[in-house]
């Protein structure tokens, strides 16, 4: 069965940084590209950053600069680090394969992130 787990969201000021942990299980985690996405309300869900499985990092061009992706496949556990956080970025963060699980069915609880003074 596959699992998802984010943790590290919260309340930041602009400006502010975080850190965006996930935690997978119940796949080969090491043959996927792995995905950070979030979902701003009324917005649809959108790819913000992505790493391959042997690698290789693209952004969104409305993260490039500010985020950093990055994957640990001992622990099958894939990272964002945000800094310059800006209240757009407010939105519940979700990590999956890209592209997502079972045509997008499978998704964790995700993570809140709110950037507001």
């Amino acid at each position: 069965q596959v699992q998802l787990v984010e943790s590290g969201g919260g309340l930041v000021q602009p400006g502010g940084s975080l850190r965006l942990s996930c935690a997978a299980s119940g796949i080969i985690f090491s043959l996927f590209p792995m995905g950070w996405y979030r979902q701003a309300p009324g917005k649809q869900r959108e790819l913000v950053a992505r790493v391959s499985s042997s690698g290789n990092i693209n952004y969104a061009d409305s993260v490039k600069g500010r985020f950093t992706i990055s994957r640990d496949n001992a622990k099958n556990a894939v990272y964002l680090q945000m800094n310059s956080l800006k209240p757009e970025d407010t939105a519940v963060y979700y990590c999956n394969t890209d592209p997502p699980l079972n045509r997008g069915r499978d998704w964790g609880q995700g993570t809140q992130v709110t950037v507001s003074s």
